[in-house]
């Protein structure tokens, strides 16, 4: 998901720098709505886990 944010926002870069402006705003736009769907996907998945009682996994195991 977020290579999609990630390749929106570069493309809405580029475009407003050749001067594209409706791919600009379209792009951006699009960007802009998947990067607040991550943030509410993660928050939702940190209540949930905090409700189950489970504990992230450490990265040393």
């Amino acid at each position: 998901m977020m290579n999609l944010i990630i390749t929106f926002l570069v493309l809405a870069l580029v475009a407003g720098f050749l001067g594209f402006s409706g791919v600009e705003v379209m792009s951006l736009d699009i960007a802009r709505i998947l990067f607040f769907i991550f943030i509410v996907l993660f928050v939702l998945s940190l209540v949930a886990n905090v409700f189950r009682g489970k504990r992230p996994p450490s990265p040393m195991e």
